[in-house]
């Protein structure tokens, strides 16, 4: 049985836009990676990304 396992990874980023997409499009080129979720806070300077894969 193949295992999938998810991360959510809570970044020092919440204003750039271009540099979140960067974030996640380098994310998203991982082979069984998937970006599942992106939730950029501007307050607090602060993005949660959920990625998921096997």
């Amino acid at each position: 049985m193949e295992g999938l396992v998810e991360c959510v990874p809570n970044i020092s980023e919440g204003r750039d836009s271009e540099k979140i997409q960067r974030i996640i499009d380098a994310a998203s080129q991982v082979d069984g990676c998937a970006v599942l979720g992106v939730e950029p806070d501007a307050d607090y300077n602060r993005t949660v990304i959920t990625l998921a894969g096997s």
